[in-house]
């Protein structure tokens, strides 16, 4: 543990042969332009659990072969335009735990290889369409614990392969139409918990073909619509939600049905069958179910 409080221009011009830079509890709370100037042979920068508040545009030039960079723990509060443009090689961005509120079109303009993006524990209450759009190679971004109270749409829909998206702990309340279409063939793991979600609209999932893992678990629905991807998925959490055990939900009686494990999903209405578990539940006696062969036939 050191005590940089400012780490100034050409502070490693020394050692150019640096692959790897633990400067994890330095109590660093600015990092000037030119601060790793020379460094080009770095892979690993570990700036967490400092007191970062100011990231100056040019902290980062030279680094052009930066692969992994650590920023979390610390207050960062914005990303300068530019300040990004130097890591044509960046494949993983920690910026979680921070005191970021906004992001602005051109952030991440020159990541354009970022694969991993982690923003979880902030202060965002939403992101301006442009803001991904130099990143739209996203495979993991995660977003959970932030302040936004509306799904990005706009700024997601440049996203292309995003195979994990974590949304946890926002205040969204809805999902909108053709919310994950842009990535539908390749997203397989998706966070909702926690959001207040109380519906999805009724093409929220169109497009989306190779989800396996879905985490709805205490929200506030009580249906999904006809788009859900049922399919394909292989784990589904639903618990602390108030579902309404009618025909509109049988496309998940039907996948609990054919699951060995027993998510722990029940019935708040109608009345008579509160309590009872969506999977076992006469509720859905009454309702059509699509056959398998009048389904395989469709695909034809």
């Amino acid at each position: 543990r050191n005590n940089f409080p400012v780490l100034a221009a050409n502070s490693f011009r020394a050692m150019p042969n640096l692959v790897s830079l633990h400067l994890q509890h330095c109590q660093i709370r600015e990092v000037a332009a030119g601060a790793f100037r020379g460094l080009k042979q770095l892979i690993y920068l570990y700036l967490s659990h400092n007191d970062i508040r100011v990231l100056r545009t040019g902290a980062f030039d030279d680094l052009s072969e930066l692969t992994y960079l650590y920023l979390d723990h610390n207050k960062v509060t914005e990303l300068p335009r530019g300040l990004l443009s130097p890591l044509v090689n960046l494949f993983i961005l920690q910026l979680n735990n921070n005191k970021i509120r906004e992001l602005r079109s051109g952030a991440f303009h020159g990541a354009k290889d970022l694969r991993w993006l982690y923003l979880s524990e902030n202060s965002l209450s939403s992101l301006h369409p442009g803001t991904l759009d130099d990143v739209e190679n996203l495979a993991k971004f995660y977003l959970d614990r932030n302040q936004l109270s509306s799904y990005p749409l706009a700024a997601l829909s440049k996203l292309r392969v995003v195979e994990d998206l974590k949304l946890s702990h926002n205040p969204l309340k809805s999902i909108p139409d053709n919310a994950f279409q842009s990535f539908g063939r390749y997203l397989e793991t998706l966070w909702l918990d926690n959001t207040n979600l109380e519906k999805f609209s009724d093409g929220a999932f169109l497009g989306v073909t190779t989800l396996k893992h879905v985490h709805l678990e205490n929200n506030r629905l009580n249906q999904l619509p006809s788009s859900f991807p049922f399919d394909s998925l292989e784990t589904l959490t639903l618990t602390n939600n108030p579902w309404k055990c009618t025909c509109q939900l049988r496309g998940l009686r039907r996948w609990l049905e054919a699951k060995t494990s027993r998510p722990d999903a029940t019935c708040v209405s109608p009345a008579k069958f509160r309590g009872q578990h969506i999977r076992d539940t006469d509720a859905f006696r009454g309702c059509k179910f699509p056959t398998k062969r009048s389904k395989k036939a469709g695909r034809h």
